[in-house]
């Protein structure tokens, strides 16, 4: 990837009043004039190896395990309020900062980073469609110096209305008002192809593997929202239900959560403890 450093542009206040509107996907022309914003925050989720050839100008790196609990046999839950605390305020995140994240790898890391702040109450975040493809392929600027942190302090208290724990889940299984949206491969969906202890889904999930979802030939985007609401309908999943997202660690099923709130869908969770939880488990109903 070449790399390329342009200028700031626009008057601040309009710059301002862009960034604050910014909707959840960001295009890669909507972020460009606002680099260099005092109130903006990139987070950039990509491999170590990425960030350093090129990544966006003024990014800060941040590796995808420090944003999960990492340990097994479920890893993707939540780390505590004390570890995201430090986290965040590391990065110098502000109740003012707006957070636009992106990965190199479809944005699940990007969208897990959103779920989390999401759960600390800083819903003023984004994913850049495409992350670092969109932005390289299409001639946007890049560097290659890291970023320099302002560490500040950020208070974190989790509000777990976005979250679906084990109980939460096993008490609305079968109500017709929640939807299960399994983000996996039709293979561990099924069962054929084990990454637990057991094998199959969460009684009554369909399946939207997230891999489908994407644009591999307009640099990973998400797919035109007229085909992924097509996609949720075919499957029964509609907007005047809650819908749960699960897949293995909570990753995939991240990408899609932030799926869903980008469509409209007024109540989402992200069931962190997903299928390494669920299929590790000797008590829990399993479909195949």
């Amino acid at each position: 990837m070449p790399i390329r450093v342009s200028g700031r542009a626009g008057p601040a206040d309009e710059r301002s009043t862009i960034m604050r509107t910014l909707p959840l996907v960001v295009e890669p022309q909507q972020l460009e004039p606002l680099l260099g914003h005092p109130q903006l925050l990139i987070v950039d989720l990509c491999k170590d190896e990425t960030y350093a050839q090129a990544h966006v100008p003024g990014a800060v790196h941040l590796r995808y395990g420090e944003i999960i609990h990492g340990i097994k046999p479920v890893p993707g839950l939540l780390p505590d309020e004390a570890r995201l605390e430090a986290l965040l305020s590391r990065l110098g995140l502000t109740p003012d900062t707006r957070v636009v994240a992106y990965d190199d790898e479809g944005n699940g890391n990007a969208s897990r980073l959103v779920w989390t702040l999401d759960m600390v109450g800083h819903t003023a975040s984004s994913v850049l469609n495409g992350g670092i493809f969109a932005w390289a392929n299409e001639n946007h600027p890049l560097s290659n110096q890291p970023a320099n942190l302002a560490p500040g302090q950020y208070p974190v208290a989790i509000d777990d209305q976005w979250l679906a724990t084990h109980d939460y889940v096993r008490q609305h299984l079968g109500n017709p008002g929640v939807a299960l949206l399994d983000a996996r491969t039709p293979e561990e969906y099924r069962g054929t192809k084990l990454r637990a202890a057991r094998g199959g889904h969460i009684p009554g999930a369909v399946n939207l593997n997230w891999l489908d979802t994407i644009d591999q030939t307009r640099n990973y985007r998400l797919l035109p929202d007229t085909r992924l609401h097509e996609m949720l309908s075919e499957r029964g999943v509609r907007t005047d239900q809650e819908v749960i997202t699960y897949c293995q660690t909570h990753h995939r099923s991240a990408h899609s959560y932030l799926m869903l709130k980008h469509l409209g869908f007024p109540r989402v969770r992200g069931y962190a403890g997903s299928w390494s939880e669920w299929g590790n488990r000797t008590d829990t109903p399993i479909e195949t």
